[in-house]
């Protein structure tokens, strides 16, 4: 997701010590699987409206998951506020969280910015009893009922393995997200190790383009220049860095389509339709489906489960997923992302293949 590394650690420093200085933390009862282990009674009894906070809209990623809210706040029984657009700025999502408790709300679905920022947002929120649903980016610290993420550490292995089954020797590109996002870090580290243990004849460049798309052209232009000879490219982003890539390697005369000598191999991850046309067409190989229905539906589903109370464990799930507990004690329910490539691209099933 976007932003400015320094400015968001400024920024992150500044609402830390906002939340330093505030009230003591009231106990928060509510937290969140599908192995329901029974209610406790959470502030508001399961009634009440729910604040949906957006990182951004610039992604089509995050414009689908915007897209999905509504419906399945609908299906799930859930009564949601309009969403909010923190365009980007951790301090600006930290003021939204605010501003939605102010309004009342009774429950709050946050797709966080930045790991360590959130922190104070979720302070406030659990000061106020308001349960927290966390989607697609585990907070550092903090507390909330269930993260809905699929497993990051996969998406990186995932490209890892495609690209070393692909591409024999020689230079591959991640280009990566926003380390001071946790799903940056994860996506970034396990491509890292993946290619070290499994395909050492690959050497690995590295573009730190914090998910943003002028920074990912500027600086795959720069790394062509000095390296004509890269073989693959892992974009941990399509939504922000597919068309900028493209539109990179076309500008050089090296965009050339699978199977064609000098093809590039590029993995890529979100499941947008634009990274399936691409597929089509040859211009990249794979995306990893990241699930952007099911992030708004299992936000509803966790979010109206920690304002009834009901309270859940690490396991196996009943929609084809495993809860698990982070380091940091939080539950994490680790949804399927799954590779898309040539071969499935046309599966009806895919969330990517059922929007306009």
């Amino acid at each position: 997701m976007p932003g400015t590394t320094a400015r968001k650690q400024n920024r992150s420093r500044m609402v830390r010590a906002v939340c330093a200085v505030a009230g003591a933390s009231l106990a928060l009862a509510a937290c969140g699987s599908t192995k329901d282990t029974g209610a406790a009674g959470a502030q508001g009894g399961g009634s009440g409206q729910v604040g949906v906070i957006l990182p951004l809209l610039t992604s089509p990623f995050w414009q689908s998951y915007n897209d999905y809210v509504p419906k399945m706040a609908d299906s799930e029984g859930v009564d949601t506020l309009k969403t909010v657009n923190s365009n980007s700025d951790p301090s600006q999502q930290i003021t939204d969280i605010n501003n939605q408790l102010n309004q009342g709300v009774k429950g709050l679905v946050v797709a966080p910015l930045d790991s360590a920022a959130i922190e104070a947002g979720l302070d406030q929120a659990e000061r106020k009893g308001v349960p927290v649903v966390a989607v697609d980016v585990a907070p550092d610290k903090g507390k909330v009922a269930m993260v809905v993420r699929a497993n990051n550490v996969a998406y990186g292995e995932k490209a890892c393995d495609y690209l070393g089954e692909n591409v024999s020797s020689g230079k591959v590109v991640q280009i990566m997200g926003d380390l001071a996002s946790v799903n940056g870090r994860d996506r970034s580290e396990a491509f890292r190790a993946c290619v070290k243990k499994k395909y050492p004849k690959l050497k690995v460049l590295e573009i730190p383009a914090k998910w943003e798309s002028d920074t990912a052209a500027s600086k795959l232009d720069t790394l062509l220049n000095a390296n004509p000879d890269i073989k693959g490219i892992y974009m941990q982003a399509g939504g922000v860095y597919l068309a900028p890539t493209l539109q990179t390697l076309k500008s050089k005369g090296m965009l050339k389509t699978a199977g064609e000598s000098g093809h590039i191999a590029i993995v890529s991850n979100d499941g947008i339709p634009q990274e399936y046309d691409a597929i089509r067409k040859g211009e990249i190989d794979a995306t990893v489906s990241q699930p952007a229905d099911l992030y708004a539906k299992y936000g509803m589903y966790y979010i109206k489960a920690a304002m009834e109370g009901k309270k859940f464990e690490p396991g196996p799930t009943d929609h084809d997923s495993t809860i698990v507990k982070l380091p940091s004690g939080i539950l994490e329910d680790q949804l399927p992302a799954p590779l898309v490539t040539k071969e499935n691209v046309d599966d009806p099933k895919l969330w990517g293949n059922t929007v306009k």
